[in-house]
């Protein structure tokens, strides 16, 4: 009996202490707070009911020229022409070559293409995009013109491998024509010595604006002059390196050098038409270097 009364007594207070504190107002700022915060949480959070929005797409048309020699005879392939592609720009990098990544990873894989550093260093994926020789990789696509065409061919007046790529050999052949390196009467000595070449700071300014060359053929392929004449002409490119040597104080065959240019159709072949200098991608003047080799073997 004494037990069941402790017992109710016991209820009685818990039940009491209960209805106190939930008028306590640290109690109910607690509740007001915790309520208002999970009311937060659900308006920022989406619902699983409703639907995630989207970020907007911006489409933009690439007309690429495409032509391959092991498409069967007779197939749309067979014979040159533009294919075009639709790339959201919203959802690629900003250069011509991420959209061309972008066809060939997610539309066509069979588009054939050169590139390799994607820093404007290798020069391998020099192109003809609306008009303009230039290189993928540092050509930015402008979003505000998303609604015009953007076309895409390969070098001009050259030798097509396979879609993009052209044949880069006569390109090469007349690079090493020249002789693209350091001639020394002391070259032996100087071996096995293992003494350096030195070279005053004045004359090594005057290779500024030569030796930055990529040979992408950028401006070669945008003259004229090379377009009619590629297999005599050496082309902008060429004479722009062949100017670097002559002018280096550390080779000894300056003379012969002036001699191996000094042709009418290896170098005045240029018209001074300036096209070279125009399209450069990395801003060097091959027209000027031109013009004083002329002056050089007057």
């Amino acid at each position: 009996m004494g037990s069941r009364v402790a017992k109710r007594a016991i209820e009685r207070a818990i039940a009491s202490a209960s209805a106190t504190a939930s008028k306590s107002p640290l109690v109910s700022f607690r509740t007001r707070f915790t309520s208002s915060a999970a009311a937060a949480a659900n308006a920022s959070s989406p619902s699983s009911s409703s639907t995630t929005t989207s970020p907007t797409t911006l489409l933009k048309n690439f007309d690429v020229y495409r032509w391959s020699p092991e498409a069967p005879k007779g197939s749309k392939d067979s014979k040159p022409h533009y294919q075009s592609y639709q790339v959201d720009l919203n959802d690629c990098g900003p250069m011509m070559l991420d959209v061309l990544l972008k066809i060939k990873d997610e539309q066509d894989h069979s588009l054939s293409f050169r590139r390799s550093c994607r820093e404007g260093i290798c020069g391998s994926c020099a192109m003809n995009i609306n008009g303009v020789n230039t290189l993928a990789c540092l050509s930015k696509v402008d979003k505000s013109t998303a609604a015009e065409t953007t076309k895409v061919a390969p070098l001009p007046h050259m030798f097509v491998v396979r879609d993009l790529v052209v044949d880069m050999s006569n390109f090469y052949a007349q690079y090493k024509s020249i002789k693209p390196w350091l001639i020394r009467d002391d070259e032996d000595e100087t071996k096995s010595s293992g003494k350096e070449n030195l070279q005053s700071k004045e004359d090594r300014e005057k290779l500024d604006g030569l030796y930055e060359c990529i040979l992408c053929a950028c401006c070669s392929t945008s003259c004229p002059s090379y377009w009619w004449n590629s297999d005599k002409y050496l082309g902008p490119a060429v004479l722009l390196q062949a100017y670097r040597w002559i002018i280096d104080s550390r080779d000894a065959r300056k003379k012969d050098r002036l001699i191996q240019v000094n042709d009418a159709f290896k170098l005045y072949r240029c018209h001074t038409i300036m096209n070279c200098t125009k399209v450069c991608p990395k801003g060097l003047n091959p027209a000027k270097a031109i013009a004083k080799i002329k002056t050089m073997v007057k």
